[in-house]
């Protein structure tokens, strides 16, 4: 393989590695605002039609189980679209990347994620999943094929994560250079 050849094949792989990180940062943020009405397609444009969306370990895979084919996961999507609003609060994020592109049809990527949810009877918690994910492109588009969350741990946080009090700032300094100095 020319020098050229080797420099092209390194920059499709590390363009095609972004485009693969950034599906799954779509996933995660799109997953943050799921509630009541919630339109499921620009979600369920990430998938493939054949795609598999599943839990592992006791605790996942009881909870969540096994979906195949985007119809089945956007059935498991849908229910949190309907009333009543399942979360009053919902932010994933993630960490500790590894994307890996094998060809120009196929990646695979892990992530550690931790997402804050509070639930909409008031219920905190706080989780960690280690994600497996194959992805596949499709027409110029990385797309999950193969969506798999392991349980890390999960506890439950006594107090809602957003306060409503107001945030602590520095108090102004009054140094009389302000409006109505010379009144």
């Amino acid at each position: 393989m020319s020098e050229l050849e080797q420099l092209k094949l390194r920059v499709f792989r590390l363009e095609a590695a972004r485009e693969v990180s950034a599906c799954l940062h779509q996933y995660m943020q799109l997953c943050d605002y799921l509630d009541e009405g919630f339109d499921l397609g620009p979600l369920m444009a990430l998938f493939t039609e054949d795609a598999i969306w599943e839990g592992k370990g006791k605790r996942y895979a009881a909870t969540f189980g096994r979906r195949e084919g985007r119809e089945a996961v956007r059935a498991m999507f849908e229910k949190y679209t309907l009333p009543p609003a399942h979360f009053a609060l919902n932010v994933h994020f993630l960490t500790s990347e590894r994307v890996q592109v094998q060809s120009d049809t196929e990646a695979e990527g892990s992530w550690v994620l931790l997402q804050t949810a509070t639930f909409a009877d008031g219920r905190s918690q706080l989780s960690s999943a280690l994600l497996d994910v194959r992805f596949r492109c499709e027409q110029g588009r990385w797309k999950i094929a193969h969506f798999c969350t392991t349980s890390r741990f999960n506890r439950p946080v006594q107090s809602p994560w957003d306060n409503p009090q107001p945030l602590p700032v520095p108090e102004e300094q009054m140094t009389g250079l302000g409006a109505g100095e010379n009144e």
